[in-house]
């Protein structure tokens, strides 16, 4: 399948991946990092799969049913972690971390 293919699946992968960056950047500034930390490691997990998941779809991947299914299970593992948190960056990057997954899921069926 060529990259055209993948337009709308890599537009949601990078919103979704600069989504988390922002988050986590957030997070760190945040008065009680120590509290963050786990939505700080999910941030990072969920961005770099999302930022790869994004490159390998445009170098045109074997493996979009593999890493489609991954990249799934960690943006929703981030988002359910996000969601806890009030904060307005937690909530947008939630957000776009489950429609991600959504995305990701459809992908690889």
């Amino acid at each position: 399948m060529s990259q055209e293919n993948y337009g709308s699946v890599i537009q949601t992968l990078h919103e979704c991946m600069t989504a988390c960056n922002h988050c986590y950047d957030s997070c760190l500034k945040e008065d009680d990092v120590n509290m963050m930390a786990e939505c700080i490691r999910m941030d990072r997990e969920c961005s770099d799969i999302c930022g790869y998941l994004e490159q390998a779809l445009v170098r045109g991947t074997p493996f979009v049913a593999e890493l489609a299914t991954a990249c799934a299970t960690i943006c929703e593992a981030c988002g359910n972690e996000c969601k806890k948190h009030e904060h307005k960056h937690c909530q947008d990057c939630a957000e776009a971390c489950f429609k991600c997954s959504e995305e990701c899921k459809k992908l690889a069926s």
